[in-house]
């Protein structure tokens, strides 16, 4: 399976319906009580891009990503209009060895956090901070494909390091197939296209 670093349309992103989903398997017992078993330990986005398709060009365009992308082979950029940013977010402490830095967003509930990890920056959205100190965007390159941010030297010892960028997610179609349904003429209704967030 191949992953092409392009974006699905965000005009059709934007009514999507979905979001984060984990995998928990439940046995409840002859009393009544419950045992649980969270079976991943990071949320696996999913979506519905139907509720997205409002116009015959936007048809048209979802028509042709489809194709594209051949149903479920290929992978592919989403932005989630829920969630696609992060601000002040640390990602590191220098020591003046270390040049290299993985982009993550922490979402912390309770006392509880759960780290994500940032492999689809946005290009031209990253600012990187020192000590809450912007720094100039020649000290540093960012891979859009990984999420790596590399320094052209590496940070004092004790520095802060947060970010602040805009993020796709990785995923692909959940679905060969595209069934739309004839209304009236030039009308169309799509019931379920499922987009799921992939592993990379």
């Amino acid at each position: 399976m191949a992953f092409i670093e392009v974006r699905f349309p965000t005009d059709i992103a934007y009514g999507s319906v979905g979001g984060p989903e984990y995998s928990t398997d439940v046995v409840i017992t002859h009393g009544g009580y419950e045992q649980r078993n969270s079976n991943w330990t990071q949320a696996r986005a999913r979506y519905n891009v139907a509720h997205g398709v409002k116009s015959q060009t936007q048809l048209n365009a979802l028509i042709a990503f489809f194709r594209a992308r051949k149903g479920r082979a290929d992978g592919f950029r989403f932005k989630d209009w829920t969630d696609y940013n992060v601000t002040g977010q640390p990602i590191g402490v220098g020591n003046a060895v270390l040049t290299v830095f993985q982009l993550v967003k922490t979402y912390t509930s309770g006392g509880i956090s759960e780290l994500r990890t940032i492999t689809k920056p946005v290009a031209g959205t990253l600012a990187i901070y020192f000590n809450g100190t912007l720094q100039s965007s020649s000290g540093y390159t960012v891979d859009s494909t990984t999420g790596l941010v590399t320094f052209s030297s590496a940070p004092a010892s004790g520095v802060a390091i947060t970010a602040d960028v805009e993020f796709d997610m990785p995923v692909r179609f959940d679905t060969d197939r595209l069934a739309a349904t004839l209304d009236s003429y030039g009308s169309y209704s799509w019931h379920d296209i499922p987009v799921v967030e992939i592993r990379v």
